[in-house]
């Protein structure tokens, strides 16, 4: 039974079946996927411990899931490799040095795939813990309040608009009677 599961979304097959015959056999249960969309849905469904992930990508960006991932305290903490031809493209979005994941440029070995893995890892470990949200009940009686504080405020303000508009009615009569 394989300890590690990993997607790999790539859309060459080349890299994603080299990928596949690099990592130690029986070690890792290989998942694919040949572009963003069908990438981020796997992760969610499957929870890996490991994702590989192009940064050009066709259907949603290497660059799209990467930001989905992070907007997920969940997925955020599996390990990340983003794999890219052009390293200034992913520089260009992200700033070096990559704190929560690691980046290995294509073309690959093996020796440089598995260190990249052992790193991405180690990176996912130093993140910090998530913050927990608040319980929905909290959420619910905080906005409930804040709500309440705001309609009352609209009321105020209303009646405020009321006088004004009176005010601005007697002096346009007050006008017109001097004007005549």
């Amino acid at each position: 039974m394989a300890s590690h599961k990993v997607i790999v979304i790539d859309d060459s097959a080349v890299i994603r079946n080299m990928v596949r015959d690099m990592l130690p056999k029986g070690n890792f249960e290989v998942l694919e996927a040949k572009d963003g969309l069908q990438g981020i849905n796997l992760i969610r469904q499957e929870r890996p411990t490991l994702i590989m992930l192009d940064f050009l990508l066709p259907r949603m960006s290497g660059w799209e899931v990467y930001q989905q991932i992070q907007s997920s305290t969940e997925l955020q903490t599996i390990p990340l490799v983003l794999m890219s031809g052009r390293k200034e493209e992913v520089a260009e979005k992200l700033q070096e040095p990559f704190e929560y994941f690691e980046f290995v440029q294509k073309p690959f070995d093996q020796k440089g795939l598995i260190d990249a893995i052992k790193l991405a890892m180690t990176k996912a470990k130093r993140r910090p813990a998530a913050i927990v949200p608040p319980t929905p009940a909290a959420t619910v009686s905080a906005d409930a309040a804040e709500i309440q504080a705001l309609n009352q405020k609209i009321v105020k303000m209303q009646a405020e608009i009321d006088g004004l508009k009176k005010q601005m009615g007697q002096l346009l009569t007050f006008v017109k009677q001097k004007l005549k």
